[in-house]
């Protein structure tokens, strides 16, 4: 992961890592890091959505996008 946070970093990227709290390692190659609390690998995903989702809101928020409705969003219906 780091290999490729610092790729990226070299293409001129601005990094935001989200991280469990201990892992200050990740500060030196990351612009930000959002830390959560340490848990099980296995939960770690339902844990890092939260802090993402609101992430995401508050930025569309900020830049003044509609946050209801996304744009080319491509939406099916199954009917039987």
């Amino acid at each position: 992961m780091l290999s490729n946070i610092k790729e990226v970093k070299a293409r001129g990227a601005v990094v935001i890592a989200i991280a469990p709290e201990g892992h200050t390692d990740i500060e030196k190659e990351a612009d930000h890091v959002i830390y959560v609390p340490k848990c099980d690998e296995n939960i770690m995903p339902s844990e890092v959505v939260v802090p993402l989702q609101l992430f995401s809101y508050y930025v569309s928020s900020l830049k003044g996008l509609d946050i209801d409705k996304p744009r080319n969003l491509a939406k099916s219906v199954t009917v039987e």
